[in-house]
């Protein structure tokens, strides 16, 4: 049942379910679109995140029960409607077991788990995996869904795409990292993310990629229509990348020459939901032009 709370005189906070789950990120976001396009007098700004949505709005204008009243009429409008996404897949390379982690990991295992290991042989081990090429290949083999971007500017929160009893758990650190650095690809709980820029962190840390994905500049081609490049709803596939084709990726973003592969795809829940196996698949295809 959903639930709504004041945020001080300005906020509505909507949580739809207590735990992730796609279904409530999809009503997460579906509201929070429709939203948008009522362009109601009074609301200002929304921001849909995990399993939640947070509404702006001016007092001055609305009043914060016909803000939650227009909430209830968009969701149980949703419950007649095939839960469709019109999104894009977007393919990440990383370098694994990359030096830099690594050295900063090295210098924080007073913080961790298990100080005689890096990041991501624990992360197999406490995930029956065989080793850390077993990790990999659990990481980047699926798709995952970024279900909300923030806590720093541009950073994605990613869903994997998988049954839940496949997902990759991990916690984070004893105590936070003072240090992280930029566009190290992380996880804690059950979300990947990529950190956009550097500073401190507590996720787990497993490679790097080359891919600038927040510049307030907009040098790089895939950010020329905005500083912050992921959006919630995005599905993201990772590729593995030895150190040579790292280099030569970074080489290229240098240069402005790096052309990310995207592809536009319609994602269906309940196709999803009844082959949670198969489906993710055809959307992977779809970087290939299949």
């Amino acid at each position: 049942m959903t639930r709504y709370t004041p945020g001080g005189d300005e906020h509505l906070f909507v949580e739809y379910s207590e735990e992730m789950t796609l279904e409530a990120f999809f009503t997460s976001i579906l509201v929070s679109q429709e939203l948008a396009v009522r362009k109601i007098d009074g609301i200002t700004e929304n921001c849909p995140a995990n399993a939640s949505l947070q509404v702006r709005f001016d007092p001055d204008v609305i009043a914060a029960r016909d803000v939650q009243r227009e909430l209830e009429d968009i969701e149980a409008a949703f419950g007649d409607v095939d839960k469709v996404l019109d999104t894009r897949i977007v393919e990440i390379p990383v370098l694994y077991n990359d030096p830099w982690t690594h050295e900063v990991l090295m210098r924080f295992r007073e913080r961790h788990q298990d100080p005689d290991s890096t990041d991501i042989e624990y992360a197999a081990r406490i995930n029956d995996l065989s080793g850390v090429d077993a990790f990999i290949e659990a990481h980047s083999s699926t798709p995952w869904f970024v279900s909300t971007v923030g806590f720093v500017a541009g950073l994605p929160f990613m869903y994997q795409m998988v049954e839940r009893r496949r997902q990759l758990q991990v916690p984070k650190y004893l105590t936070p990292r003072t240090d992280t650095p930029r566009l190290t690809v992380g996880h804690g709980g059950c979300f990947a993310c990529i950190y956009s820029v550097r500073g401190a962190g507590g996720y787990q840390m497993f490679g790097v990629t080359p891919i600038p994905i927040y510049d307030v500049e907009q040098r790089q081609p895939h950010l020329r229509n905005s500083m912050i490049f992921f959006r919630a709803g995005d599905i993201v596939k990772f590729r593995p990348v030895d150190r040579a084709e790292y280099d030569e990726l970074v080489a290229q973003v240098d240069q402005g020459a790096f052309q990310l592969r995207t592809a536009d795809v319609r994602f269906e829940l309940d196709a999803y939901t009844a082959d949670q196996t198969g489906y993710p698949t055809t959307l992977v295809e779809a970087l290939n032009g299949r």
